[in-house]
């Protein structure tokens, strides 16, 4: 009987509340306009006009204190979400081409540069200070460049062919590493900035040797002193602006309880991948020209020395400052040559 008694309460109770609905539907609002008076008749219920209200990102009342807690959506939010899509794919295609490129390239180039000839003196091109500011350089750009492309085409690229579960570690392992090896560069961008600075200065040699581009890709190099016009822009528009830009945009995606609220987010997102896209193109051109595209680069940063024959042929009025004792670089003594060939088999 109580079980009886209770679903008729129940069911009266509901039939009260249905009586009374339309009539508190049917009154106006104590504010606004005739129209929306006139919808509340008509449209009993309609919360168009009030979403419109919190979309359009004003903020209101809230007890939560903090940066933007009073917007409830961000209708920027998802423009910044449509906007990401055509970056990264114009990004990807700008890195693909570059890498394919250069591929090519070497296909039908080869590597650049002379054979060298057994023997000759040997020059110290980098001190150990210089190649451990580029190593740390180099070592962190490359695990945050590999990161990035995971985190921006894994889905899409890696994940139709190695599965969800290896995917997903994949994917943590690089948003971790990304996250972790990121800050390194607060050290690694003013280090290398300060140590290569003195001859990284802009000459009229230059200037001739960009008109002769060609000529490079083809042997016949322009004069140039101890950095050649292209290592400068690397060093200019890659490590001064492109780097110092993504250390700033990727300091505000690692920390986002300093002050940042979503919109500055949204806007260091789209910077740091436009940045990072351009960066990677030029670093790509870099690498392959500092290891495989030219014969004995890799050797320079390796062990600090290059022969008088690689020096004469890729920077000559550094080698003549060299040899008239001009240059803060100077010729290594015999007992300090690296190791090569034999000799390094047999001491190893």
């Amino acid at each position: 009987m109580r079980k009886i008694g209770g679903i008729f309460g129940a069911l009266a109770a509901a039939v009260m509340l249905a009586a009374t609905a339309p009539a508190f539907a049917q009154q106006p609002p104590a504010s606004g306009s005739a129209a929306q008076a006139e919808r509340g008749m008509a449209q009993p219920g309609n919360n168009a006009p009030v979403w419109r209200d919190v979309r359009s990102g004003a903020p209101g009342y809230t007890t939560v204190q903090g940066i933007e807690t009073g917007v409830l959506v961000q209708s920027r939010g998802e423009t910044w979400r449509q906007a990401r899509v055509p970056i990264a794919f114009w990004g990807g295609l700008l890195v693909a081409v570059a890498l394919g490129g250069l591929a090519l390239f070497y296909v039908i180039r080869g590597p650049l540069g002379d054979v060298e000839k057994p023997g000759g003196r040997m020059i110290r091109r980098f001190t150990p200070a210089d190649r451990y500011a580029h190593w740390l350089m180099a070592i962190s750009w490359t695990v945050l460049a590999v990161t990035g492309l995971i985190m921006s085409f894994g889905k899409d690229l890696l994940l139709p062919v190695i599965g969800y579960t290896l995917f997903a570690w994949l994917a943590t392992l690089s948003k971790n590493l990304h996250n972790f090896v990121g800050p390194i560069l607060i050290i690694a961008v003013p280090w290398m900035f300060f140590q290569y600075l003195r001859d990284n200065g802009i000459t009229a040699a230059d200037f001739k040797w960009f008109g002769n581009l060609l000529g490079y890709f083809r042997g016949k190099e322009s004069p140039s002193k101890r950095f050649n016009a292209g290592e400068k822009l690397v060093f200019w528009l890659v490590l001064v602006i492109l780097s110092t830009i993504l250390v700033i945009t990727g300091l505000i995606l690692n920390f986002p309880n300093y002050g940042q609220g979503r919109s500055v987010m949204q806007n260091a997102s789209m910077i740091h991948m436009v940045a990072a896209y351009i960066a990677m193109s030029l670093a790509a051109v870099h690498i392959y020209l500092g290891t495989i595209g030219v014969r004995n680069a890799y050797r320079a940063m390796r062990h600090g020395e290059v022969s008088e024959q690689w020096a004469e042929h890729h920077h000559k009025l550094w080698y003549e400052e060299v040899k008239a004792g001009k240059s803060r670089q100077q010729f290594a003594d015999e007992a300090e040559k690296p190791a090569t060939g034999e000799a390094r088999t047999q001491t190893s």
